[in-house]
């Protein structure tokens, strides 16, 4: 997948930062913050950017990706606290409280087109799913929310595990039933949170697939 980005170098301190953004904003796809249960709600071009997005993430240990959701067409179903959304390799050390500072320089960027590379995504995310059941896994996204934005930390294959599933739910959130008359279609979800201990509901994100209105303008693939 081609992705056109926009790419930023902020400074803060001593420290230069690489920030990117989706150079057009994803407008029919938004993000709750899960409390502990959130969801992503798009349309096939905002799910599908979104797997290219966390794909490009996980081989970018030293850049920040960021995406800006609560801008976009206010969904009409969810709950919870609509947030940006920010990934993040787990060893570049970002601090959320940190982030605000950070999201004010980003003032001048320049253009930038990057190609992601789905078959080896798939191979990453396939080991990481052949891995999650050992008991001594401990490979998953340690995830918060600051400052209206929510945070996912990770390695490599775990990006390219919830690059996939986005990816899945972009190609057959389309097929579902009754999304042609502007239903939403549960289809994914991202695995591998981290769960703190002390039982309780697990934390999760649902993906979910809406066309958005005029819902005549929607076509399943194939009809």
């Amino acid at each position: 997948m081609r992705l056109r980005l926009t790419e930023f170098r902020p400074r803060l301190g001593p420290h230069e930062h690489r920030v990117v953004q989706p150079r057009q904003p994803l407008r029919h796809t938004s993000l709750h913050a899960p409390e502990p249960v959130g969801m992503i709600l798009g349309d096939h071009d905002g799910l599908n950017r979104l797997a290219g997005l966390f794909s490009f993430a996980a081989y970018s240990r030293r850049t920040i990706v960021h995406v800006p959701l609560r801008d976009g067409v206010p969904p009409d179903e969810g709950w919870g606290q609509l947030v940006d959304l920010v990934l993040v390799h787990h060893s570049y050390g970002l601090r959320p409280s940190k982030w605000p500072e950070l999201r004010h320089t980003l003032k001048a960027g320049r253009p930038l087109s990057v190609r992601t590379d789905e078959a080896r995504t798939e191979r990453d995310a396939e080991g990481w799913r052949g891995r999650c059941g050992r008991t001594d896994f401990r490979d998953d996204l340690r995830h918060t929310t600051h400052a209206r934005t929510f945070f996912l930390f990770g390695s490599r294959d775990v990006f390219a595990e919830a690059a996939t599933a986005l990816a899945y739910a972009a190609g057959w959130g389309p097929r579902q039933k009754r999304v042609t008359e502007g239903y939403s279609a549960l289809v994914s979800g991202i695995g591998g949170l981290f769960q703190p201990p002390g039982g309780g509901h697990h934390y999760e994100v649902m993906v979910c697939f809406k066309p958005y209105p005029p819902y005549a303008h929607f076509k399943r693939p194939g009809g």
